[in-house]
């Protein structure tokens, strides 16, 4: 019996390959009478126009998967590269070489902690960064094309079915045109020929509607896409901007420890420059109490408009002024770009809450004297100014 199944197995796949081998013929043999003119193809110019933007899309999301994989592993890189460089300042560092003995001890371990925090910082922003493009921006571009393979598979088999239907077809019609006309062939012929056109058919209104569909996403997918990672970007070259200025902070009262220890002279480190900035612009009290007559000036003050603390009047809504001590070239749209010596006028801001530490709001004074608005108004770091 065992051999029985055998041989009914046996059979069973061959007469499988047997169709298969006749089908392909028959597709080849249809082929050629297509382009050799002899039979007419069935032809779709509107699905052939949705097959060739599938392709566009496919090679295009193909090329954008590899750019975006190349530059994931650029950033890992240069993530790697950063963390080497920062353990390499980590390892040169030395108390000893400005003279650990000669220097108060508490200021060298104030140096060499804000210097660990700077690195354990940039290292956790590019860690995050990768992370952020490695599970949000990739995997949204692998699931994009995953859907491809599919649909071209799809696509191919609804080119065979197609054949098959166009063959089923002028068979059915030789028989009909034929002298000697046998009723059960053409009866056959044409059973064949609804079931190939049923199946041609159901594959082929399917494609008609995912096709345009799947072309009509390709926007709304770049904007998510691009948008997410300039978001990310944006964020990341933020915050390590403010790790840059810690690192030159340190940098600097190193530098500070080195004069003061080659002129002899005790050094204690003096405040960062964003510190510097915050009491810069800070009010402080008058260290004397005030005076009755002290007291009714300041009243009488308070009904003019602000000066500043000269005898030039303010512009309604603003604070005070500083200037740009440094170049400031804007990052976000949202920014105010500074050059070294521009007068701003400093603006409160309209919700409180969406002030980040150390930004201020305002705008330049140049644009207040040509146009008298206050519209072209933008962030700006704190630590880029001076009060005046």
């Amino acid at each position: 019996m065992a051999e029985e199944q055998g041989k009914t197995g046996k059979g069973i796949n061959t007469g499988k390959l047997a169709t298969s081998m006749q089908k392909r013929l028959s597709r080849a043999q249809e082929k050629v009478l297509q382009k050799l003119g002899k039979a007419d193809e069935t032809r779709d110019t509107a699905f052939e126009e949705g097959v060739a933007n599938f392709n566009k899309q496919m090679a295009e999301g193909t090329k954008l998967q590899k750019d975006l994989r190349a530059y994931l592993a650029a950033v890992k890189t240069m993530h790697d590269a950063s963390k080497r460089l920062q353990d390499c300042l980590a390892d040169m560092y030395e108390p000893e070489w400005f003279g650990k003995e000669e220097v108060d001890t508490i200021a060298e371990e104030m140096i060499e902690k804000e210097m660990d925090y700077c690195m354990e910082e940039t290292d956790i922003l590019w860690s995050d960064y990768h992370d952020k493009l490695a599970d949000n921006s990739m995997i949204a571009m692998d699931n994009y094309l995953a859907q491809f393979p599919d649909i071209k598979a799809r696509i191919a088999k609804r080119d065979r079915k197609m054949t098959d239907y166009d063959s089923a077809r002028h068979h059915f019609g030789s028989l009909q045109k034929g002298k000697k006309q046998d009723q059960a062939k053409i009866a056959k012929a044409e059973e064949e020929l609804g079931r190939a056109q049923k199946v041609f058919e159901e594959i082929n209104v399917d494609l008609q509607d995912e096709l345009p569909q799947l072309w009509n996403s390709r926007v709304g997918f770049y904007v998510n896409t691009f948008q997410s990672m300039a978001g990310y970007q944006q964020r990341f070259h933020k915050d390590m901007g403010k790790l840059n200025q810690d690192l030159n902070d340190v940098m600097t009262k190193l530098d500070e420890q080195r004069l003061a220890k080659k002129a002899g002279k005790d050094w204690k480190p003096g405040p960062k420059k964003s510190e510097a900035a915050a009491a810069n612009h800070s009010v402080t009290p008058d260290a004397a109490p005030k005076t009755d007559t002290a007291v009714a000036a300041a009243a009488g003050a308070a009904t003019t408009a602000v000066t500043n603390g000269s005898s030039e009047a303010l512009p309604a809504g603003v604070i005070y002024k500083v200037k740009a001590m440094h170049d400031y070239a804007a990052t976000d749209g949202d920014e105010l770009e500074m050059k070294a010596g521009d007068v701003v006028l400093v603006l409160a801001w309209e919700n409180p809450d969406e002030q980040d530490d150390g930004w201020l709001m305002g705008v330049k004074e140049s644009h207040w004297l040509e146009n008298k608005d206050l519209l072209a108004k933008g962030v700006f770091p704190e630590n880029f100014t001076q009060k005046l």
